[in-house]
């Protein structure tokens, strides 16, 4: 299987939509799987260079984190930027299939919910950020 690496400087600005939100990036399988482990709950996002990641899921992700709960733990890695750690993520988010974007909600390390891209692409950002609120309000509290 090939894997789209994308060169730094071109996914540095997509990086950084999330990380001025307090993402940690997960460049790194140990990072992934050290961030899975966290009690509480774990929002992990994979990132990517799409339209729909770029006009539909970060922005709807931001506007979800002004709500009053939200994850104890925000994480991110970048599909075609972090290839391992992206497939670290997706292993731990089986039994999802790969998607990117895609936006999880774990809780004491399992799947409690999940945006997969087919989720994302047809949404505008406003109800992706509804979506995201109601499962802070389900699973964050």
């Amino acid at each position: 299987m090939i894997v789209q690496r994308y060169p730094e400087p071109f996914i540095a600005p997509m990086r950084a939509e999330l990380t001025r939100l307090g993402f940690d990036e997960l460049r790194t399988p140990d990072a992934v799987d050290e961030a899975v482990k966290q009690a509480g709950t774990t929002m992990i996002v994979v990132n990517s260079v799409c339209g729909c990641a770029a006009g539909k899921a970060r922005p709807g992700i931001a506007m979800a984190l002004t709500n009053g709960a939200k994850p104890a733990h925000l994480t991110t890695v970048f599909a075609g930027g972090d290839v391992e750690a992206t497939a670290q993520a997706r292993a731990h988010l089986a039994p999802y299939p790969p998607s990117s974007p895609s936006i999880a909600l774990l809780k004491d390390g399992k799947v409690a919910f999940m945006l997969e891209r087919r989720d994302i692409e047809g949404r505008p950002a406003p109800a992706i950020a509804q979506a995201l609120t109601a499962a802070f309000e389900q699973y964050c509290q």
